[in-house]
């Protein structure tokens, strides 16, 4: 089917359904669709249980509900509870929810109607994610956590409680990740696997139709439970339509087009003919639409493995802090983000944590500043003055990184080191760092949650990887981490920040810039939200004609 055929097929096939199917509110009319698209030219599933990746998260958003979410500010907000908190010992988190929210109608339901949700749909589902036989790849974020006998507990239809082995002061903003949505237990049990296209949440909007790869349909959801500030229901939508178009020169065509109405992220075919490099929208542009620049929690980096007694270590002189500190001051993270990003990100120099995330410390010194000065002093203390001496390093890269690679690799032949460049494939790549056979290596470690903990634990010796991938050890280090998961938020920000420090000053890493998200919309979608972990929210969205 031609891309023109498939919007006039879809568009037919919404306006149909608009007739029959949709009472049109002051917000809402038969026009008032919202236009997304999806790059990656697939969805693997509107199951909250799999959300693993970011399209997923974003359906699954407008689909159901968690019980808590985290705004544009990364302050967690009520959503489906009310209200919440911990016993003294930190063991114990209560959660008190809502007592007027509904399950979308449904024909598994009695009479079709959508029934009212309780505290044992959300033991239900917390303890779907957990089974086996789920296989959901969200079951990390209980595993290891939570009591082994009776984690989850309905006090009541409207008191939840968890219990855990050991405090664990995040728990709040792990609930906020799209593995928690809740979900009816009848609904999943009558479809089983084929849940993943028949989904029933208790979100905005509700599933109408799915062609898989080509179209994706969802109609508003007249029985949601949110109001906007002046009392009116939401959301304002009719209807969201999701298109799969996978090439991101068609996708920015399309947007250009009126089509879509949202693109995530600027794609480097096309960066330089939208922006200036300082990062903004250039003037021929800015009455068409808009650029939104905002928060990301995703920090880029080149990282080392540091465990000596790897036998693949032996001759490798990234073995020695001092070489590894070296690389960190010969790198110009400022010319990587004006000449490669047009100046979009933040150049990584206050440690690990990215800029936003609480716990970051703008005024750090700990980081890695532009010193070649600094590094051909480190270079010398090591026993390679000049670099003399110092045998060529290998780093693995993703076939798609290439470019600012090599500008990294001339940086660091102006101080003497010599780096020799293996492309592949991203996922070859994954399996070498988690196997430890990734001396040098190129990734990135995007938050799970809205806590630096979810950075920390990339250096705690008791995590192997995916989490550990530069077999950092410290005892130091994870005796504080230890001591983090029971302190309060303050205090616990301020340990998160004596922790980054000593792991940086050891070197497993080079952070190159923390990621700004970029968002391309059209100056007649108003309302339009995203939060630090770059989960759009539509709920409040408007279509203005």
């Amino acid at each position: 089917m031609s891309i023109n055929n498939r919007y006039y097929f879809a568009f037919a096939w919404l306006a149909c359904l608009f007739i029959s199917a949709c009472n049109p509110t002051p917000h809402t009319n038969q026009k008032n669709v919202f236009h997304l698209n999806i790059s990656a030219g697939y969805l693997e599933s509107i199951d909250p249980a799999f959300a693993k990746d970011l399209n997923m998260m974003w359906i699954d958003h407008m689909v159901y509900n968690t019980l808590l979410e985290t705004d544009e500010h990364l302050h967690l907000i009520p959503s489906l509870a009310r209200s919440w908190e911990v016993n003294e010992n930190g063991l114990v988190y209560t959660f008190h929810l809502r007592g007027d929210v509904y399950f979308h109608d449904n024909v598994i339901f009695e009479g079709g109607k959508g029934r009212r949700m309780t505290a044992p749909d959300v033991v239900y589902s917390f303890n779907r994610i957990m089974d086996p036989k789920t296989a959901s790849p969200g079951a990390w974020i209980f595993n290891g956590k939570v009591a082994e006998t009776i984690p989850f507990v309905a006090i009541d239809d409207t008191t939840f409680q968890i219990n855990l082995r050991s405090p664990f002061r995040p728990l709040p903003e792990i609930l906020s990740m799209a593995y928690c949505n809740i979900v009816p237990h009848e609904v999943v049990e009558h479809w089983g696997k084929d849940f993943r296209n028949h989904p029933c949440g208790t979100g905005p909007f509700m599933f109408s139709y799915w062609d898989e790869g080509n179209v994706l349909n969802l109609l508003r959801n007249p029985h949601y439970w949110e109001h906007d500030s002046t009392g009116n229901k939401l959301p304002y939508l009719s209807a969201v339509q999701v298109t799969f178009v996978d090439s991101k020169a068609t996708e920015f065509l399309l947007f250009r087009q009126g089509k879509i109405d949202f693109v995530n992220g600027i794609d480097g075919s096309f960066k330089d003919l939208l922006l200036s490099k300082d990062g903004n929208l250039k003037k021929e542009f800015k009455n068409k639409f808009r650029l939104e620049k905002s928060t990301y929690l995703n920090t880029e980096y080149l990282g080392f493995l540091t465990d000596t007694a790897n036998p693949i270590m032996t001759d490798e002189p990234t073995r020695n802090p001092l070489v590894r500190r070296a690389i960190n001051y010969a790198i110009d993270r400022q010319k990587i983000v004006t000449y490669f990003k047009n100046g979009l990100e933040i150049p990584a120099t206050q440690g690990f944590i990215p800029a936003g995330m609480p716990g970051y410390d703008s005024s750090a010194h700990y980081g890695y500043n532009y010193d070649p000065a600094k590094a051909l002093q480190l270079l010398a203390e090591a026993g390679y003055p000049n670099g003399k001496g110092l045998k060529p390093i290998k780093i693995l890269v993703p076939n798609n990184y290439e470019d600012i690679v090599n500008f990294i690799a001339s940086e660091l032949q102006e101080v003497g080191i010599t780096v020799n460049i293996e492309l592949m494939q991203p996922n070859v790549l994954k399996q070498q760092m988690s196997k430890g056979k990734a001396v040098f290596f190129r990734a990135q470690w995007l938050a799970d949650y809205p806590d630096a903990e979810t950075y920390l634990v990339f250096f705690n010796s008791h995590y192997p990887a995916p989490q550990n991938y530069t077999r950092f050890s410290d005892p130091t280090f994870d005796k504080w981490y230890d001591e983090s998961l029971n302190l309060p938020d303050t205090a616990r920000w301020l340990l998160y920040r004596r922790m980054d420090s000593l792991a940086m000053s050891y070197a497993p890493v080079v952070p190159l810039y923390y990621e700004r998200l970029a968002h391309l919309i059209q100056n007649n979608i108003i309302g339009f939200r995203s939060n630090p972990m770059n989960i759009i929210d539509i709920t409040r969205v408007e279509v203005k004609k």
